[in-house]
């Protein structure tokens, strides 16, 4: 019952989509990780996206927490953090829910999330992993081309930038950016000073995730 009702209301908020109306939020969760780290990164987005993609997604972007049965309300969720990441089992179910019910989840390391959000993950789908993306995978070839996969944002430890994914029945449905730094690059511009190109990178990086979770693109 659960699922039907979480496909339902996403179907409602598809249709608020096509007539020119929706939002993404941020996912609120537990464990200590400061899940509002990049509070600007949203907004800056859905107005590159609206200038530059032709949408019209608002720039009102809430925080919702993972428990909340609010999270069918939204196509789109975003995730980030530095830190600890903790669901409860009933937390979990209800992102599995919506991620089966036809909503999308995007999680981008700010770098420290990533030995705590894969346990994390397995809670959501304990028969599902994270495969790595290839080059060819369509979110890299949306709107813009990254024939190199995802652009490298921020310099960490050296190591190249990835791209994990669950996928359900050919549908991915999470998408899993570490050692990118992604939405600091959708932050606002004094925030963390990044070079113009390197925002730009970021940002259409970006509007092809949200076409991609939009358009219901397959594996």
């Amino acid at each position: 019952m659960k699922s039907i009702v979480f496909v339902f209301t996403l179907l409602v908020s598809l249709t608020s989509m096509a007539q020119g109306s929706y939002q993404i939020a941020f996912l609120k969760y537990s464990g200590g990780g400061d899940y509002y780290a990049n509070p600007t990164a949203l907004p800056n987005l859905a107005q590159f996206c609206n200038v530059n993609l032709g949408t019209t997604i608002s720039k009102e972007t809430p925080y919702v927490d993972v428990g909340s049965p609010e999270l069918s309300l939204y196509p789109f969720i975003h995730m980030t953090g530095h830190g600890n990441v903790v669901f409860s089992l009933t937390e979990a179910e209800n992102l599995r829910n919506y991620l089966l019910g036809g909503g999308f989840l995007h999680i981008d390391d700010n770098y420290g999330m990533d030995k705590f959000i894969r346990d994390e993950l397995k809670k959501v789908f304990p028969n599902n992993s994270l495969v790595e993306l290839p080059f060819s995978h369509p979110v890299f070839h949306q709107k813009y081309d990254f024939n190199g996969g995802l652009p490298k944002i921020h310099e960490h430890d050296g190591k190249r930038p990835q791209a994990f994914g669950i996928i359900i029945d050919g549908r991915l449905v999470c998408l899993y950016t570490v050692e990118t730094d992604l939405s600091d690059g959708w932050e606002d511009q004094a925030v963390h000073n990044d070079p113009e190109e390197k925002r730009k990178q970021a940002l259409q990086m970006g509007a092809n995730i949200l076409m991609y979770a939009f358009l219901g693109g397959t594996n």
